[in-house]
């Protein structure tokens, strides 16, 4: 298993130059930038192709409903030049909240609009004729009954590479079986290594509908860590962001994370925290995260604790893990107990 940084999205951006570089020189495998209702991925992940010259760069994710398919092609072309072949374009369909709340688009047959979105942006990046697709939902070139419909195009930008990597990021059952069917890589948001069979359950129709040619599936996790020697303040330091995940991505009933943890045997938890984050009341949803949840699914307490930790996840099969802190020391240090 390979150690990467999971940087974010919206605060300290103007550091995340110098943390690249350090990234770079220290052999960590990727960076990873990532995009809500703030910061946008491409101009985070353009600045840092210019700090760095090795170190993989990922999104995770762009979020599919705010692009066109063939402007996230234009990005990856764009990207992957800047960087030299580094590019790991990471997707997602994002959530309710984010799409119909900022973007004002609909949150709708998720799973066939990802199916067309992959084909079109790998067709656009291969640049092996003009640019056509018989969709249901991003028909190109766009259907006009009222004029002849306009002639399909070629990107203009030679690709350094003929296949960028796609990865998907996927959280629910039908969701993670389309990322091992289409994507070179699955970016699970919350990863418990301790329910492997979970994960295995999920990727299996997928993974059985899988073309040759894609290689096996590249599981990249991104995993909180909270270091310290106080193991309860390093919960404590994590229950806002896992309630902000069970609480506040989604309402009541079309909440990706929440049930994920019920699936993980919190469905009571989840249900508390959702109700008490929705509610207005985040300090209480924070305080009902609980400690075991925690345990499972991020690093927290003092440093030895944490790399005897990191085991789980490399047997439970996981290739790469971002984790969500700009420490590059401590990562250089973990990735070098591996």
């Amino acid at each position: 298993m390979k150690l990467g940084l999971s940087l974010g999205h919206s605060t300290g951006l103007r550091d995340l130059g110098a943390v690249a570089h350090r990234a770079d020189a220290a052999g960590l495998d990727s960076l990873w930038v990532s995009e809500a209702y703030g910061s946008d991925a491409v101009s985070v992940l353009g600045h840092l192709s210019a700090m760095t010259s090795r170190i993989g760069l990922g999104t995770a994710v762009l979020q599919m409903p705010a692009r066109t398919p063939a402007a996230t092609a234009m990005t990856a072309l764009t990207l992957d030049q800047l960087s030299d072949g580094r590019l790991l374009l990471g997707l997602g369909t994002s959530g309710p909240q984010v799409v119909e709340g900022w973007h004002g688009v609909a949150f709708d047959s998720p799973l066939a609009r990802t199916r067309e979105y992959v084909d079109i942006v790998r067709a656009a990046v291969a640049r092996r004729e003009p640019l056509t697709y018989p969709g249901v939902h991003y028909p190109l070139p766009y259907p006009r009954a009222d004029r002849e419909p306009p002639r399909p195009l070629k990107a203009t930008l030679h690709p350094v590479r003929p296949r960028i990597p796609v990865l998907l990021a996927a959280n629910g059952p039908r969701n993670v079986a389309l990322a091992g069917e289409l994507a070179e890589g699955w970016l699970p948001a919350f990863y418990c290594p301790d329910r492997p069979e979970l994960y295995r359950d999920m990727l299996a129709p997928g993974l059985a509908r899988r073309p040759a040619d894609l290689g096996p599936l590249r599981v990249v996790a991104t995993v909180h860590i909270a270091p310290g020697a106080d193991l309860a303040a390093c919960r404590d330091a994590l229950r806002p962001a896992f309630a902000l995940y069970l609480g506040g991505m989604g309402g009541r009933g079309r909440n990706f994370y929440a049930d994920l943890a019920s699936r993980l045997g919190y469905e009571a938890a989840a249900q508390q925290i959702q109700e008490l984050y929705l509610g207005g009341h985040r300090a209480q949803a924070a305080a009902a995260v609980p400690d075991a949840l925690i345990d499972q699914l991020a690093l927290v307490g003092p440093r030895e604790r944490i790399r005897d930790r990191l085991a789980a996840w490399a047997d439970a099969g996981v290739d790469v893990m971002t984790l969500k802190t700009t420490d590059v020391d401590l990562v250089a240090w973990l990735a070098a107990a591996l």
